[in-house]
């Protein structure tokens, strides 16, 4: 931090610039004093580049992806001006949050300890799914892009132009930015993917735990071969954290792990919980200290209450903080409702104002002319990944639409030969000679300066050329687009319910998004995202279901309600209290499922008056299309209101099979069980109990599914199992492959049959196809997601080509074929998802798609999203 220079800007946007805070290549950095009185850091492209149209699109691009990747360990972007302007040159503001640089930090105190190594690692690796999850690439990690605050660290780069240690203007126009941090691939012209990024974490990780950045000791003009063949020295590396760093520095992209495995490992409870888990917190006390003297140097820059500001008497007593130099006595600036208040009250009455809640938006597909990527690129012969723009607003939302999805990651291209020559075919050629139409490498050059690693790529971005009828072409197996966007959402929603209330959602007719909750129904149009019409008469606890008759099935408080999907009329009703004979005031705990007409609940009803007064639980059938029950039959009672809920774990041509859920389950039944999950088998017929019996050590909330032929499939430990129902007979076993030495494969969760394949996920985020008879693994897929998001929850598209893998951090769609991974969804704007604080659930809601036809509803909370499938 430093004073400022003459010509250095005393007003940005709204924001009083009070000092120098950092630089970077291609911008300075200031601390400022924001209207609503929070300090900022306000990010000011440098003129010269700002003046180039490659650079403005390549920071707006950079813009969105900090925007979209807001919350958790990213600051949230407050304000920008991002389009060029006579008047004013190119800017972003964020919060200020006092911290060191890893850069800073190391030269303070020496290498971090084990333990902030891992949080560090654990935190970055976070994000880098987040990024990873819609297949781009961030390119921004760096000593001076990562940042240490008291909290745990920050991220403050988004790609190539942040974390350049050089940028300038070339002839026609072209921007050249010259990267810290090279991979063996870039070195071959590859176009860096997501393994890019683990290398480079790789490299962060063990300058932070020695001091040191491996492959930068020799000759600069070897630097290339040390990347690209030298191993590198980690001997300073604690040795529980060497494995892991050596696997992210693997010479081959394929051998690297991905982003969600390395959190996993080095904090599996999440890097939040892991830096809160000591009371001194997660920092040597050096750094804390240094962190403590930074905040109070930036109090030290606001005007003194005695009037003065640092120590002047010039400045006039009645001056306002915020207001321009020149101002009247006494001005109070313009009130920025955009920003938000980080730091240290600055108003009269002390009071902070809220963060901004900027709009949701589903990351999309490009309609019109894509912009190029910010990232280096492969020769002309491979495709050029292209970026999409933002979705229309969200109905019903005031406010800018959503940040646009991130850069796609790369393409499939053959890899080019590893034989001497061609491994460095690029870089004969003459720097500033494009290899393609839009934005090309031309060129790496050797050269080590500091801690870089002994080399930089420099790109050349060209201007924007016309755009011809190939750019928006879909690639093959991708809905309408490039592999790893999702296709274009049609549609965001959002239902507002109280604190208290249970939302239930469900697609009934296939055009109608039906939700319930106990205070009332509302209808949503599948096709627009338009509310249909909203009906308290129609209010259940229970989620809705779809009748073969295209009315809808609803257990409601009354009574047993059809409803039209398109107006939500109640059609037809069977009242509690006189259509169902010998059940006065029945209330229903749960509805197991539907099929071929029939419909299964569990309820509860009393008998007799006084101390003879019964409670009586039955498993009730009803046939929905003459709507009469078929029986009833007597079952154990459940925790209150002492009605077992039931789950639907097999339809058969004789029989159901079901499971009591754990949270009605008695504590007589859980012993009763030691600790295993108790499946009965009913009559569809008579409902006659056939059996009740346990299978292997499947526990009560074990991942299960059965299917038509007798066949039961499910999740024990680490263990996925198949048996025979009839005689409980093992069929076949199977585990998840292990990705850390000397660590035990993931727990599945429950799969999802079609035909003869069983597809399956676990809590390593691996998705596999099986043959339902054999075990046999038919394809295996990763989401690269964190561990701590939980046992993805696995769906099938209506026309079964497509399989959706949803989480909490991300829906991922794979080639129900092939296993090919299509696209990933997330909802952007929204704070990141954080691990509970034993590591084992998400505190933000599981996304939940919903299938209607050729299209996903996706659930999230009270949003829901649509996309087009397959």
């Amino acid at each position: 931090m430093e004073p400022l220079r003459h010509d250095d800007p005393r007003l940005v946007g709204p924001y009083t610039v009070l000092a120098r805070y950092r630089e970077s290549a291609s911008a300075v950095r200031y601390l400022a004093y924001g209207p609503n009185g929070g300090t900022v850091v306000v990010s000011v492209a440098r003129p010269a580049l700002a003046a180039l149209p490659a650079f403005q699109r390549r920071f707006q691009a950079e813009a969105r992806t900090a925007e979209r990747l807001a919350g958790g360990w990213v600051q949230p972007l407050l304000d920008s001006r991002t389009d060029p302007s006579e008047e004013e040159t190119l800017w972003t503001a964020y919060g200020y949050v006092p911290a060191l640089t890893l850069g800073e930090a190391v030269a303070v105190a020496g290498p971090l300890p084990e333990r902030a190594v891992r949080i560090l690692g654990a935190a970055l690796a976070e994000t880098l799914s987040r990024v990873h999850a819609t297949g781009a690439v961030l390119q921004g990690l760096a000593p001076d892009t990562v940042t240490l605050a008291a909290d745990g660290p920050r991220l403050t780069a988004f790609g190539a132009l942040g974390a350049a240690v050089s940028a300038e203007a070339m002839e026609g126009g072209r921007l050249s930015v010259r990267l810290g941090y090279l991979t063996p691939e870039q070195l071959e012209g590859e176009v860096p993917g997501p393994p890019s990024d683990i290398f480079v974490l790789g490299l962060l990780l063990a300058y932070a735990a020695t001091g040191t950045t491996p492959l930068t000791e020799g000759p600069a003009e070897s630097a290339i071969e040390r990347i690209a063949h030298g191993t590198a020295e980690l001997g300073g590396v604690p040795g529980e954290l060497r494995p892991l760093v050596a696997r992210c520095l693997a010479k081959e992209p394929g051998e690297r792990p991905t982003a969600g495995a390395v959190a996993a490992e080095l904090a599996l409870e999440g890097a939040a919980a892991a830096a809160t888990a000591e009371p001194d917190g997660w920092l040597p006390a050096a750094l804390s200290a240094s962190i403590a003297e930074q905040a109070a140097r930036v109090d030290a820059l606001y005007t003194p209450l005695d009037g003065s500001r640092d120590g002047s008497a010039d400045t006039p007593a009645d001056a306002v903080p915020g207001a321009p130099a020149d101002a009247a006595p006494g001005t109070v600036p313009e009130p920025d409702t955009r920003t938000t208040r980080i730091g240290r009250p600055r108003t009269s009455s002390g009071s902070e104002s809220g963060v901004v809640d900027r709009p949701t938006a589903a990351l999309s597909l490009p309609h019109a002319r894509p912009e190029p990527t910010a990232l280096p690129l492969p020769p002309a012969a491979a495709p050029v990944p292209q970026q999409s723009q933002s979705l229309p607003p969200v109905p019903g939302h005031q406010g800018p639409p959503g940040p646009p999805a991130l850069p796609p990651g790369p393409p499939q291209t053959p890899a080019p030969t590893r034989s001497g020559a061609g491994r460095f075919a690029a870089l004969g050629r003459p720097l500033g000679q494009p290899l393609g139409r839009r934005a090309l490498i031309t060129g790496i050059v050797a050269g080590a300066a500091g801690l870089l690693i002994g080399g930089g790529g420099v790109l050349a971005l060209a201007d924007d050329e016309p755009s011809d009828d190939t750019d928006n072409k879909p690639a093959d197996g991708t809905p309408g687009g490039l592999t790893g966007l999702p296709p274009e959402a049609l549609w965001a929603y959002e239902q507002k319910v109280a604190a208290d209330e249970v939302l239930n959602a469900a697609v009934v007719g296939g055009r109608t998004l039906v939700l319930t909750t106990g205070s009332g129904a509302t209808g949503v149009d599948v096709r627009t995202g338009k509310r249909l019409w909203q009906k308290a008469e129609v209010a259940s606890l229970h989620q809705a279901l779809p009748v073969s008759s295209g009315l809808g099935f609803v257990a409601g408080a009354t009574g047993l309600l059809w409803i039209s999907p398109a107006s939500g009329a109640v059609e037809h009703r069977v009242d509690y209290a006189d259509g169902i004979k010998g059940a006065p005031g029945l209330k229903v705990a749960g509805v197991a499922g539907t099929s071929d007409g029939q419909v299964w609940f569990t309820g509860s009803y009393r008998t007799g008056t006084g101390k003879a007064a019964v409670v009586r639980t039955h498993l009730f059938a009803f046939d929905l299309t003459t709507r009469k029950e078929l029986w009833r039959t007597v079952i154990a009672g459940g925790r209150a209101p002492l009605t077992p809920v039931y789950q639907l774990i097999a339809v058969r041509e004789a029989d159901i099979v079901v499971r009591q859920d754990t949270k009605s389950l008695l504590p007589v039944q859980v012993r009763a069980a030691k600790g295993k999950s108790v499946y009965h088998c009913f009559n569809r017929v008579s409902g006659k109990r056939t059996w009740s019996k346990s299978f292997g050590a499947v526990p009560p909330a074990g991942g299960s599914v059965g299917d038509a032929k007798g066949r039961l499939y499910a999740a024990a430990a680490d263990q996925l199992y198949a048996y025979d129902t009839a005689d409980a007979k093992q069929l076949w076993r199977r585990s998840g492959a292990p990705k850390v030495p000397g660590q035990k494969p993931f727990a599945f969760g429950t799969g999802t049959l079609a035909g003869s394949t069983l597809y399956v996920a676990n809590r390593y985020q691996e998705v596999y196809a099986l043959d339902s008879e054999s075990g046999v693994q038919r394809w295996k897929g990763t989401t690269e997601g964190p561990a701590w998001t939980g046992v993805p929850r696995i769906s099938l598209s209506e026309s079964g080509r497509t399989v959706l893998s949803a989480d909490g951090l991300q829906v991922t769609a794979f080639s129900a074929k092939d296993g090919k991974r299509l696209w990933k969804f997330q909802n952007a704007g929204g704070p990141a998802p954080s691990p509970a604080a034993d590591g084992a659930a998400v505190a933000t809601p599981s996304y939940q798609p919903l299938m209607a036809g050729k299209t996903a509803v996706i659930r999230r909370g009270g949003t829901f999203y649509a996309l087009p499938v397959d």
